[in-house]
């Protein structure tokens, strides 16, 4: 009897201790930024090979290393998701602390081994909703949230693009958009990837918001590994308020 007291009475202490205990702070990182990757059906298989493998390198890319390793603390957060129709997002990679080459090489083979999320319609609103999500969980500390959209076309599927963009600017989260121009309009619908006025205007009038929010433009997939690399390097250096790589 004496015994089972004395057992109770330990686990009352280790029970008050763990409640009083303080909770691990969270890791301090320059940037939360969430990769979005379009992977709707206007991208077929090739475009999508080039994208994939302009993701994979870009994350590696010397430059990059160099801007993330001048911020203050020295390490982003990031994830990888991709994004096609209103009900088709998925996290195909986790958050995870980039810091140095190794972990940035890591995170850029894990992107190219993992096959094609989606082929559906493209919902940018929904895409921008997943990725607050992401940003909501995230397991690193950050005075600093963006989202990192790339597509090549406008919104067609899910509520107002402008409504879903707002709501994130409105909790303090930065869009930037890295748009990939076509020069020939779909076919079956042309003003989806070739709207009046060009998407890049489109996505400036629509996507992008935030504190230094830009658009980049890739003239099409051959150029989107190096127009990455560009968008990853400012808003790095932004983030970290460190000195931004050579761009060219």
């Amino acid at each position: 009897m004496g015994s089972l007291r004395r057992s109770a009475g330990l686990l009352t202490i280790v029970t008050a201790l763990l409640v009083l205990a303080p909770a691990r702070a969270a890791e301090k990182v320059d940037l939360l930024l969430v990769l979005a990757s379009d992977v709707s059906r206007s991208v077929d298989a090739d475009k999508f090979e080039l994208q994939r493998r302009g993701y994979g390198h870009a994350m590696s890319d010397p430059r990059v290393i160099e801007a993330i390793r001048s911020g203050t603390n020295g390490r982003i957060g990031v994830c990888f998701m991709e994004w096609s129709g209103v009900m088709s997002q998925k996290l195909v990679i986790d958050w995870t602390a980039i810091g140095s080459a190794d972990t940035a090489r890591q995170f850029g083979d894990r992107i190219l081994e993992a096959p094609r999320s989606f082929t559906d319609r493209t919902s940018i609103s929904a895409a921008i909703d997943f990725a607050m999500a992401q940003l909501e969980r995230a397991p690193f500390e950050s005075p600093r949230r963006t989202i990192d959209v790339s597509g090549d076309g406008t919104n067609n599927s899910g509520r107002d693009v402008t409504t879903a963009r707002d709501e994130a600017v409105a909790k303090g989260v930065t869009i930037n958009g890295l748009v990939i121009l076509s020069e020939r309009p779909l076919a079956w619908n042309p003003e989806h990837t070739n709207p009046p006025g060009g998407l890049e205007n489109y996505y400036r009038q629509n996507v992008v918001g935030g504190p230094r929010a830009f658009v980049i433009a890739a003239q099409d997939f051959n150029a989107f590994g190096q127009a990455l690399i560009n968008k990853l390097i400012a808003e790095v250096a932004a983030a970290g308020n460190g000195r931004i790589a050579n761009r060219e």
